[in-house]
């Protein structure tokens, strides 16, 4: 195997699917509420609305397995958040907080047989703004988790969308760490071939036009101690920057409603490493600032990236460049360091 410098990392993007779902207790079974069925040795399928989602394996619920895999990839941490669709915004706000509040509970278990290896991010009904703040409090101060993953619209509604400010409040007033993963992303009538193009093509797009929506809302000029990155390194993003930046300074509205230049802005979000490409790495460490970005994996799905921090490693920064990579700003962005501060 090989011999990693150092197994200091720390993965912010890691998912769990819990090894079964409760049955719904109320008067009608939601139409796309989750179940498990057997599938082959050491997999499960993830069954919604009678069909087969996605097949998994034990490590989505494993942690003794996951705990197993983290020295080999360079791991001290490993962050879990659920399954995007498990987010459930389309279901009914009291049904999907009966199923996400399951959800934070396992992943609340997994943390406690972590040892410290373990840290989560939580999951709430942004569907139902008073519900997701109220879950919100929840996981933060019962469950002590880092924060909370969202999706990248919630039901069409991208997430600098005004109506979620209160949640944003929120998440800033209780220290929240924002993790913001692509979901149900638009575009997908323009994709030709199988479904995992999806993943592969659809999510960065929804992801950038997410981090996108942030900026022109101005949500870290209002929310400046909100902490946020986005999955898929920002997605197109990074692409699409220099263009609202040429749009800001031409187009006399846009300077108008944005209130703080769109390239500053992008320096105050975050945005993990998972671009599986070096060119592009170093591309966002200088587009977006060595101090942005934080590793992410996807792990356990099959398309994840399995020598995190070797890739980072290998990408030429200097020393200190890497460590921030590798450790430095996911601790910031989980808040590791007020958490030992504060009494």
């Amino acid at each position: 195997m090989h011999q990693h410098n150092c197994t200091c990392g720390i993965d912010v993007h890691a998912h769990v699917v819990p090894e079964h779902f409760p049955n719904y207790i109320g008067a009608r079974l939601p139409a796309e509420w989750p179940s498990m069925a057997p599938a082959h040795a050491c997999h499960r399928h993830v069954m919604i609305s009678g069909k087969v989602y996605r097949t998994v394996s034990d490590r989505c619920w494993d942690t003794a397995r996951r705990l197993e895999d983290l020295p080999g990839m360079g791991l001290a941490l490993q962050v879990v958040s659920p399954m995007p669709e498990l987010l459930s915004y389309w279901i009914a706000a009291d049904d999907a907080r009966q199923l996400l509040r399951y959800t934070n509970d396992c992943m609340a278990g997994m943390v406690e047989q972590g040892g410290g290896r373990i840290a989560a991010l939580g999951a709430v009904p942004l569907q139902d703004i008073d519900l997701a703040i109220s879950e919100l409090e929840y996981v933060m101060k019962t469950l002590g988790f880092a924060g909370v993953e969202i999706g990248s619209n919630i039901n069409g509604a991208p997430v600098g969308a005004p109506q979620f400010d209160p949640f944003f409040e929120a998440c800033e007033a209780l220290g929240a760490a924002v993790f913001v993963h692509a979901l149900r992303p638009a575009g997908m009538d323009r994709l030709v071939g199988p479904a995992p193009l999806q993943q592969v093509l659809a999510y960065p797009g929804d992801v950038g036009l997410a981090a996108a929506s942030v900026i022109t809302t101005n949500l870290l000029v209002r929310r400046p101690r909100l902490r946020i990155a986005f999955s898929h390194g920002g997605g197109t993003l990074a692409a699409l920057l220099p263009r609202l930046q040429q749009g800001w300074d031409v187009f006399p509205a846009l300077k108008e409603s944005i209130a703080t230049s769109p390239a500053e802005q992008a320096r105050r979000l975050f945005y993990d490493t998972l671009v599986f490409d070096t060119p592009l790495l170093r591309h966002l460490v200088e587009r977006f600032g060595a101090s942005q970005l934080l590793i992410g994996t996807d792990y356990p799905f099959n398309f994840h990236d399995r020598t995190p921090v070797q890739r980072i490693e290998a990408a030429g920064f200097d020393e200190d460049t890497v460590a921030a990579l590798v450790h430095r700003n996911a601790e910031r962005f989980l808040g590791l360091h007020m958490k030992e501060t504060t009494p």
